[in-house]
């Protein structure tokens, strides 16, 4: 059996693949790594008072962009 070239995946390819090899945790490795590796955005603050408000954007703001 043949090695699986992680790195030339896509994310969606990486995620895809897992889903049909459950089986195969170098995969999970991979991709957990990459979700791992990269720059989280800090929309708010347990304690800001416009804390709904900021959650709310960010939500309308992913799902506008999910639409382009």
């Amino acid at each position: 059996m043949s090695e699986v070239n992680y790195t030339v995946m896509s994310d969606q390819e990486l995620r895809q693949y897992f889903l049909l090899h459950r089986e195969d945790k170098r995969a999970f490795r991979a991709y957990l790594d990459r979700l791992s590796d990269r720059k989280r955005e800090i929309i708010t603050t347990v304690d800001d008072p416009n804390f709904d408000e900021k959650i709310q954007a960010a939500v309308l703001q992913k799902m506008k962009a999910a639409k382009v």
